[in-house]
């Protein structure tokens, strides 16, 4: 566990479920509310229990569990904020932060991939890596308005 420890992305995808439980404390849509912070907390745990497995290829299916989480935390809050269930400035800042760690979690996948001597998995047309490549050319607008 020491090596997850130092993992920036797993200790940044902690963070992102923390606040997600933080900034949803006061919503009263209970079940939207409770999948928002399970699907949080499945990016650290699904990294973390990839990390525990002695194969690349367990791995790897851990870290695209965890991007697909990505994924799915992206796409509530991205709800959340156009049904006024959180406030529209906490829910960008937490959109964000979703697409930087989806693209930590690539760059890991890529890595693991590279060792296992494959072909890459990274899908250039997923959206979330199409907005990833946004974020870092500095626009900070990552969501269609619904």
């Amino acid at each position: 566990m020491e090596a997850l420890k130092n993992l920036d992305v797993w200790k940044r995808a902690c963070r992102l479920s923390v606040d997600l439980y933080k900034v949803t404390n006061n919503c009263k849509e209970y079940s939207f509310k409770d999948q928002k912070a399970r699907a949080g907390l499945s990016i650290a745990s699904n990294i973390a229990e990839g990390y525990e497995r002695d194969s690349v290829r367990a791995r790897l299916q851990y870290l695209i569990v965890a991007n697909g989480s990505c994924g799915e935390v992206w796409t509530q809050l991205m709800i959340a904020r156009s049904a006024g269930f959180m406030e529209s400035k906490a829910c960008k800042e937490l959109e964000c932060e979703t697409v930087e760690i989806s693209n930590m979690i690539w760059g890991l996948i890529r890595h693991y991939k590279n060792k296992k001597n494959t072909s890459p998995l990274v899908p250039r047309n997923s959206y979330l890596f199409l907005l990833g490549n946004r974020l870092t050319a500095g626009q900070r607008t990552l969501t269609p308005s619904i």
